[in-house]
């Protein structure tokens, strides 16, 4: 027989093993991170059930309010996409400046529903790229202020931009081997999807002349990401923008294998977000909807449209703003072919995983080409541009060059749900598409001057046309399939 006091201690035990369990998970528990994805549990190509369970995982964590058990706040780095140490701590932890910047993803991300624009209310102070300080004020002189761009079709821009990086590549590559053959100067042209990235001389040495490749960096990698199109994944761009706005580190950036340590910011929580994580993130960016074509019944209106969109064929905005480009596959691999250290790559193990997109109901909805490419209604053509001049400089007035693109340069927005995502511009400081379309300048400045030209019923004919240009509703996760 047990003696009282090993019966108290007995009950003792028991009373606090069910407090330790019970304890994580609390109907109160402010934490938002339950548990986290198992990276390694991802490999080949997802099921249907597989990949509906990962994209409700990246769901949840895209609404989620980041707490302080999370992980969230950098008390003791910064906003830099190169893991960066501050000098002292921040004296306000959330800044619209350097951030902390928002609660959530769908903080900023929620124009006319998750996955949106932002109004300009929500506008974020991009430093990356540019400097590895803290900012404690508006000035551009230090930042560049950017409205809130949607992500709807994502993983379509980003499979286009894998597609077209290949096609550049290897343009690249038989450049290389007929000057190499032949034993004398071999000049190409860069054209990928009827796109124009300028040419390419190649040598017999084997060195290439990119003095007249345009539109895109030298390494001929098509980067669809940010107004300046700079950021070459969804992968990456999550990673970017968990520290920038919630100071919630990945460890495939911020962990041991880059810092030396678990926890680089020094807020007491080690390995704030994991692969799996990230990899749920990019899961459901990348199934997100393709915006679409608003249906209409207005007879005038349709006729209004219709004139429209051949007008805006006419006065060349389309040689830009291209209606489709064409898609091979839209078996979207994580993590892709093109991105650099600080980001999980392909070829690190073998737990990669790959979102077929033919899963998706929405997919299914686009036409397709004589070959059975996906046609892609993006209108756009993920290349850069000067979209400004000395006369039309609105558009250009950043004054801080990102990752050394010009300041007036900028890759063509893509048009797609542009009627559901008001304000336009850089700043979204432009209430009408008639007043973004008065803005462009450079490259696009011919158009726009013809625009202006037209008579009032033309002008309105394409803005009746790109009215059509809509994101379509959305509700469970479920409904994508």
């Amino acid at each position: 027989m047990k003696t009282p006091i090993a019966c108290l201690l007995a009950t003792t035990t028991l009373i606090a093993a069910h407090v330790a369990i019970a304890a994580d998970n609390l109907p109160w528990d402010a934490k938002v991170i339950k548990s986290h994805v198992d990276q390694q549990q991802l490999n080949g190509v997802l099921t249907r059930n597989e990949l509906d369970a990962l994209i409700s995982s990246g769901e949840h964590l895209f609404t989620a309010r980041f707490k302080k058990q999370d992980g969230v706040g950098r008390p003791m780095s910064t906003q830099a996409i190169i893991p960066t140490k501050r000098k002292r701590p921040a004296r306000h932890e959330f800044s619209r400046t350097a951030g902390l910047d928002a609660n959530a993803c769908v903080s900023c991300h929620n124009q006319p529903l998750i996955g949106g624009a932002g109004d300009f209310s929500v506008n974020v102070f991009v430093s990356e790229g540019f400097q590895n300080t803290d900012f404690d004020n508006t000035d551009p002189q230090f930042s560049n202020e950017r409205n809130t761009n949607h992500l709807m079709g994502a993983g379509l821009i980003e499979l286009l931009a894998r597609e077209m990086t290949a096609d550049l590549h290897a343009l690249r590559s038989n450049a290389l081997k007929t000057a190499r053959q032949q034993q004398q100067p071999h000049t190409i042209e860069l054209i990928s999807k009827g796109v124009n990235f300028g040419q390419l001389h190649a040598q017999p040495d084997g060195s290439i002349d990119l003095a007249d490749v345009d539109g895109i960096d030298h390494d001929l990698i098509i980067r669809p990401f940010s107004q300046k199109g700079v950021i070459t994944s969804l992968r990456q761009f999550t990673v970017n923008a968990l520290n920038h706005h919630h100071g919630m580190l990945a460890t495939e950036r911020y962990g041991s294998r880059w810092t030396g340590t678990t926890d680089f910011d020094e807020d007491g929580y080690n390995d704030e977000i994991q692969s799996g994580d990230v990899s749920a993130l990019v899961a459901w960016q990348a199934t997100l909807a393709a915006p679409g074509r608003l249906q209409i019944e207005n007879e005038n209106w349709q006729i209004a449209a219709k004139n429209g969109e051949n007008q805006f064929e006419a006065i060349g905005c389309a040689s830009c703003h291209r209606p489709s480009l064409p898609l091979k596959s839209v078996k979207f691999s994580d993590p892709g072919p093109y991105d650099f250290a600080g980001t999980r790559r392909s070829n690190e193990d073998d737990h990669n995983a790959i979102y077929d997109l033919a899963l998706t109901a929405w997919l299914q909805k686009l036409p397709r080409n004589e070959n059975g490419d996906v046609l892609v209604p993006l209108y756009g053509d993920l290349k850069r541009h000067k979209i400004a001049d000395q006369e039309v400089a609105l558009l250009g007035n950043e004054l801080l060059s990102q990752r050394f693109v010009e300041r007036d340069v900028f890759i063509t927005s893509e048009l797609w749900g542009i009627a559901s995502t008001d304000p336009y511009g850089h700043r979204g400081d432009l209430s009408t598409l008639h007043e973004v379309i008065s803005a462009h300048g450079g490259d696009a400045r011919e158009s726009r001057d013809l625009y202006l030209a037209l008579d009032d019923n033309e002008r309105e004919s394409i803005i009746a046309f790109l009215s059509t240009l809509v994101i379509e509703p959305q509700t469970a996760v479920t409904d994508k399939f």
